[in-house]
């Protein structure tokens, strides 16, 4: 059995991610009056004029220093992967979640949503566009990558993260909106999901 190191370790903080991206949208909620789930969108927790901006934005904060410290830990770890798809895929996705990371920090959105000011331009048209490219060409160069080899497990999840994406973005456009909330996760959950994914492939096979 191989020994772990620190950063095999450390790359747990994957999972730790997850859990506080939950907390953030469940006590979010509660600190929401009359929010609904089913058919409001996630980020409206966190948009700077809501109720429960203090508390999830608490949340969401650990989230991506936990995130952010997973992806970093993968790209140190992934480095002596031979299948070049894997390797770069995990790079494409780390950075997608820096660039998410930072960018809906530095330039967040009310719950007014696109106003036409400079800072929700780059909110949807730059950092969201980015985010969504790069999420997608990275869980198809994973899911390629992973495919053959022992851990091929990993591609699996890649799909069907990749499926969930496309899924939400879909159904969340052309439902009613009493359900928008409902799909909408569908697609911001596939990614925070599979950190958690890549942290546990950290663990346990780089």
């Amino acid at each position: 059995m191989k020994n772990k190191s620190l950063i095999n370790y450390l790359c747990l903080s994957g999972i730790i991610s997850v859990i506080f991206y939950l907390l953030h949208d469940v006590i979010g909620a509660i600190n929401y009056p009359n929010y609904n789930w089913l058919s409001q969108a996630v980020s409206d927790l966190t948009a700077t004029n809501s109720p429960s901006f203090i508390i999830a934005n608490e949340f969401l904060t650990l989230y991506k220093i936990f995130n952010c410290l997973c992806s970093a830990l993968l790209c140190i770890l992934i480095k002596k992967e031979k299948s070049k798809f894997l390797k770069f895929g995990i790079y494409l996705f780390s950075i997608m979640n820096y660039i998410s990371a930072i960018g809906f920090t530095l330039f967040p959105l009310s719950s007014d949503g696109y106003d036409g000011s400079l800072k929700s331009f780059i909110h949807v048209y730059i950092i969201t566009v980015s985010v969504v490219i790069l999420s997608i060409l990275s869980l198809i160069l994973i899911a390629i990558g992973s495919s053959k080899r022992k851990y091929n497990i990993l591609s699996y999840f890649a799909i069907l993260s990749l499926l969930l994406m496309f899924i939400g973005a879909i159904v969340s456009v052309n439902i009613s909106k009493e359900y928008f909330g409902l799909f909408e996760r569908f697609s911001v959950y596939s990614t925070v999901i599979f950190t958690g994914v890549l942290g546990l492939y950290g663990f346990n096979n780089l």
